[in-house]
């Protein structure tokens, strides 16, 4: 038995559910046997990891919007949930330049809804709210970001999940103190990851969608920044970090009710083109080109410090960035989604247990 085992017969409520992470964690805790509820808006296009892997069989899927606050405060608290994962989002950053305002309305409001939803609850409830490597101010450097940091944004995206570290703060203070959790009974961790690739990621403007769709059509791979380094991880790799996080966060709410980033080792970030050279390289073919009009800004550098993970969580990367490439590659080329899924889970367990 294995510490996640513990979720066995919790009743789980995941937002965006229907997205890339939220699928993985569907899957993940369907094998668990924990009870799931989803709440989402449908998927963009019917192909997409969570139809892939029949999503609908695997959890109760409710399709609504996270700004729709009367929906989801009444899904809430009919669910009665022990842990809350909040994943819903407007998750492009190049996407966040055409819809500014929805992407603050999803990201910051959306999150608060949730927040809110939850103080009504009076049972005991865990809540692990995904935001983001970007949260930071951004300064080009070496030096990598630690949770103390200064919060920031240049695009809208990452202004918005700075903003949602707000929420999640202002919520924790006034409304989730740890001084009195034993009496409103919840507790709220927020994870900052890095740069999350694995199968099943079929969003625009992402460099491995851009690459497997180019590489599936025969046409040359386009770079917008090939020099941008990245702090690059498989999807299972936040996937249990938040996962343990719920847990540890339930036990022990005074220690771990705060902010973690979660990335590769230090010494394993590459660039955008080596990544792209080694996924050619695990696919047999393909080649790429530089371009794009540069118009809209892009982080060149970006880096996290993982140690407060490491120290307090317990937790480290399994697979180094090359690993996560070959097993993101791998994913797309097998055709049974489902058991390329459930494999690739039974794999990561099987390598930290």
């Amino acid at each position: 038995m294995t510490v996640y085992n513990q979720y066995k017969g919790k009743k789980v409520l995941i937002t965006g559910h229907t997205g890339f992470k939220g699928a993985w964690l569907v899957a993940i805790l369907h094998g668990l046997g924990a009870k799931i509820l989803g709440y989402a808006l449908e998927p963009e296009t019917s192909h997409c990891i969570y139809n892939e892997i029949v999503g609908d069989s695997l959890c109760k899927s409710i399709i609504g919007d996270i700004r729709d606050k009367a929906k989801l405060e009444k899904i809430v608290i009919e669910f009665q949930p022990d842990f809350v994962f909040h994943l819903a989002a407007q998750a492009l950053v190049i996407k966040s330049y055409a819809v500014p305002s929805e992407t603050f309305e999803v990201n910051t409001i959306g999150t608060a809804n949730l927040l809110e939803s939850l103080d009504k609850l009076t049972n005991k409830c865990t809540v692990v709210v995904v935001t983001s490597d970007k949260v930071y101010e951004n300064i080009e450097l070496e030096y990598p970001y630690r949770e103390s940091d200064t919060l920031g944004g240049y695009d809208p995206y990452s202004a918005s999940k700075a903003c949602t570290e707000l929420v999640v703060s202002s919520f924790r203070n006034s409304f989730f103190n740890i001084a009195e959790v034993e009496d409103h009974k919840k507790a709220i961790v927020s994870v900052r990851a890095g740069n999350v690739i694995g199968g099943g990621d079929y969003s625009e403007n992402r460099i491995i969608p851009d690459v497997i769709n180019a590489l599936m059509k025969g046409e040359q791979i386009v770079l917008r920044s090939p020099n941008s380094i990245r702090p690059w991880q498989h999807v299972l790799e936040p996937l249990f970090a938040y996962l343990k996080l719920g847990l540890y966060l339930s036990e022990k709410p005074d220690k771990f009710s705060q902010s973690f980033n979660l990335g590769p080792k230090p010494d394993d970030n590459l660039t955008v083109e080596v990544l792209v050279q080694k996924a050619i390289e695990i696919w047999g073919s393909g080649e790429y080109v530089t371009g794009g009009d540069g118009k809209l800004h892009e982080a060149g550098i970006l880096k996290l410090d993982i140690s407060l993970a490491v120290n307090l969580l317990n937790w480290a990367p399994v697979y180094d960035s090359t690993e996560a490439i070959e097993k993101t590659i791998t994913w797309y080329k097998k055709e049974d989604k489902a058991a390329i899924t459930n494999k690739q889970i039974e794999e990561y367990l099987s390598e930290i247990y």
